[in-house]
């Protein structure tokens, strides 16, 4: 069985480690050079094909002409998608003979796109899960060949569930992989009518938006807290990160949203509905720490406003 791999980030890791421990022979590695301006807080996909003598390259573009050629004399009986940041266009999905599967990370049809694990938590789901599916030119859309479901805890952030995500993506694999290699997994169409889609983020979708429910706003610092670039707000025109924070019901019946409705013990600021924790913060003029002590620091007095 010969099989060439796209893969990148922690997700791409295990993918290509799960493959090497089928025994499968890997003629091709393609992933992404790292960006220096991003956390790279996962492992690497090239030290692993490096480890194991495989050939990597990480073209930025793999369907120009010549990674095609490169990829069709391999002679792929599969291709494999593992978190690779690039769409794979006709012509290098058509190289393998018995097809290109990807990996996502959320319960197709939902979720579709883009940083699902992030969109999930920000809106407050209870369960996502991985998909492992065939590709076609249209993103996430081809015929699932397997799921395993993943609970979503309120103690979860982005990185635990991240965490979790990659444990259930080498679960599927090592229980699917003899079924397709054997030619008796399952295709399974997906709905269209239950399908969903999202977008890339950028650390400006960070923004806390305080007329939104405490709940929400819980959500979103929960979904890009580290290795994310974090949930923030402005205070006297600077910015404040929350990297943690705690959705309580109880708020001010007549407070604006954003207004400051305690500072000790703790910092509380009201939200559209309830009132949001801030229980770690930090600022560009100081490091990680509590809510209260920040506002201790900065001077902040009850019934002021976050802008």
């Amino acid at each position: 069985m010969r099989c060439v791999v796209f893969a990148y980030h922690e997700i791409g890791y295990a993918g290509l480690q799960c493959l090497l421990e089928s025994g499968v022979e890997i003629p091709l590695v393609f992933t992404h050079d790292d960006d220096p301006d991003e956390n790279i807080w996962f492992r690497s996909v090239r030290a692993l094909a490096l480890e194991h003598a495989l050939r990597v390259v990480s073209p930025a573009d793999p369907n120009r002409p010549e990674w095609v050629q490169a990829v069709r004399e391999a002679k792929p009986d599969f291709l494999f998608s593992f978190y690779y940041r690039r769409l794979l266009a006709a012509p290098l999905l058509a190289c393998a003979e018995r097809g290109a599967l990807n990996l996502h990370g959320s319960l197709l049809p939902r979720y579709r796109g883009r940083c699902p694990v992030n969109w999930v938590l920000i809106h407050d789901e209870r369960e996502t899960g991985v998909t492992l599916h065939y590709m076609t030119e249209k993103p996430d859309a081809g015929d699932i060949v397997a799921q395993r479901a993943v609970p979503i805890e309120d103690s979860d952030t982005a990185r635990t569930l991240f965490d979790k995500l990659t444990v259930a993506a080498a679960q599927l694999l090592r229980d699917t992989l003899p079924a397709l290699f054997a030619g008796t997994a399952p295709r399974m169409p997906q709905d269209p009518a239950q399908a969903s889609y999202f977008g890339g983020r950028t650390p400006e979708d960070g923004k806390i938006l305080w007329h939104q429910s405490a709940r929400a706003v819980f959500n979103l610092v929960r979904a890009v807290t580290h290795p994310y670039p974090g949930a923030f707000a402005f205070y006297r025109g600077a910015q404040l990160f929350v990297w943690r924070a705690t959705a309580l019901q109880a708020g001010s019946a007549t407070a604006v949203p954003g207004t400051v409705l305690a500072t000790r013990p703790d910092l509380l600021v009201q939200c559209g509905s309830g009132c949001i924790r801030l229980d770690t913060v930090s600022d560009p003029s100081a490091p990680e720490m509590t809510g209260s002590k920040w506002a201790e620091r900065r001077g902040v007095q009850r019934g002021e406003r976050f802008e």
